[in-house]
């Protein structure tokens, strides 16, 4: 765990309360295991020691072990993640400002946690897309709730047939720009997409 805390953490995704029961405990560190090790790289002793937790309570708050816990970090961090963009796009009254702002916001959470914290989702999706049914089907109704949120935010700035090419846009651009940003370890591959989707808006309007 790096000691730095981004500003725009999902909620799962950030230390629970001092006073947080087992059950919290359990999710918040599987949930922050998951979004940066991926399925396969993480272990429900791992979980258990992360918590504070005994092993067997796993199963005692959650029968179905790391598949549920899994599928419940999916599916509560995917609206709580679009939940922060939005609100970054919220905070400027001019929509290409709005884009190139919330692609800034996201670049310095990467550097402020060395690069650590990516899309939560996205790190699971590639991990189970072929080998796990139920977790895939979870990733790929959190990427639809995306492309529909993303699709109602533009759709009050262009043609309704644009919103949703500019939403998909979206969210190809920051997953690929989180990966490259990562992986090299520099901020300016989500500074790019982000200026690149501003364009693509502007072109739009």
């Amino acid at each position: 765990m790096t000691a730095a805390t981004p500003s725009n953490l999902p909620p799962l995704l950030a230390e629970p309360p001092a006073d947080a029961g087992t059950r919290t405990r359990i999710r918040h560190a599987a949930a922050r295991l998951f979004a940066r090790r991926g399925y396969a790289g993480t272990g429900l002793k791992q979980i258990a020691a992360d918590a504070a937790a005994p092993f067997g309570s796993i199963y005692h708050f959650f029968p179905g072990g790391k598949d549920a816990l899994a599928e419940d970090m999916i599916r509560t961090t995917g609206p709580q993640f679009m939940a922060l963009v939005l609100g970054l796009l919220e905070e400027r009254d001019d929509p290409v400002d709005a884009v190139v702002h919330a692609f800034d916001s996201a670049a310095r959470d990467l550097v402020a946690t060395g690069y650590a914290d990516g899309c939560p989702v996205a790190t699971m999706a590639l991990d189970v897309v072929d080998t796990n049914e139920a977790l895939r089907g979870a990733a790929a109704d959190v990427f639809a709730a995306w492309v529909d949120g993303g699709t109602a935010w533009f759709s009050r700035h262009v043609a309704p047939e644009r919103a949703r090419e500019l939403a998909l846009a979206m969210v190809m651009l920051v997953e690929g720009a989180f990966l490259l940003a990562r992986t090299t370890r520099d901020p300016e591959p989500m500074r790019s997409a982000g200026r690149t989707l501003a364009a693509q808006l502007a072109a739009a309007r």
